[in-house]
């Protein structure tokens, strides 16, 4: 179960794909993950979706269902499928929210429900990816895992979600971005390219864009993956903690 969150916590991770069944296939076939869960509410962004549970963090697979949607053009501008959104848990969201015009930051979609609330951010204006800043109560419960994580927590395997690299232009002016978003210090260890949740033993590592495929999140480290990786699945790389 989620300790009580004393910061932002790094609790889903969103792939953009053209074809949703086939990553989310390849997915459970590599790491033997669960039956994904299908939110018919990401209809309205134009979406198909499968979500995994990786322990109490979340991996998702997106894929349009309609022209003209943004994950459509984050496709077409990176080139193919690839990491696309970073959602933030937080343990006082009004809070966060209210820091946001300080910063410059626009928000492009907020939803507020009795057990969980979202915030999606212009991805202008954070570079890298789409984050999100999200509020759970009780805070290991996560609505948008599905029925079983609505209110409560399931039994889970141990392990999840411990960290991202995200190829940007600036990674330094990056990673200051991303922390001031989240409310914490940019800089880790000496490292200015480096945003640590250290209650959460978590990690954001900040790189230069490579290939000319422009910004993305590229690797998802995820500890309790199985021995043999790292393994490159929906154009995102995914490594255990040894690796």
């Amino acid at each position: 179960m989620v300790r009580v969150l004393t910061g932002p916590r790094l609790r889903q991770v969103a792939v953009v794909a053209r074809d949703c069944d086939t990553v989310a296939g390849e997915l459970s076939q590599a790491f033997g993950w669960a039956q994904p869960y299908h939110d018919p509410g990401v209809g309205q962004f134009g979406l198909t979706n499968a979500v995994f549970a990786v322990g109490d963090t979340f991996l998702e697979v997106v894929a349009p269902a309609a022209p003209d949607t943004t994950a459509g053009r984050y496709l077409a501008r990176r080139g193919g499928d690839g990491g696309y959104m970073a959602i933030f848990q937080v343990p006082d969201l009004a809070a966060a929210r209210r820091r946001l015009p300080g910063l410059g930051v626009r928000v492009v979609w907020t939803a507020d429900l009795p057990d969980i609330a979202g915030t999606h951010l212009h991805p202008r204006d954070v570079p890298g990816a789409i984050v999100s800043l999200d509020w759970a109560d009780p805070p290991e419960s996560w609505r948008w895992a599905g029925p079983s994580w609505t209110g409560r927590a399931p039994g889970h395997a141990p392990g999840g979600v411990t960290g991202l690299t995200v190829e940007v232009n600036d990674p330094a002016a990056a990673a200051r971005r991303w922390a001031a978003v989240l409310g914490i210090s940019a800089a880790g260890r000496g490292d200015t390219n480096l945003v640590e949740l250290p209650d959460q033993g978590q990690r954001l590592r900040f790189v230069p864009a490579r290939g000319g495929r422009g910004e993305g999140i590229t690797e998802v480290t995820i500890a309790g993956l199985p021995r043999g990786g790292p393994w490159t699945i929906g154009g995102v790389c995914f490594a255990g903690e040894e690796e």
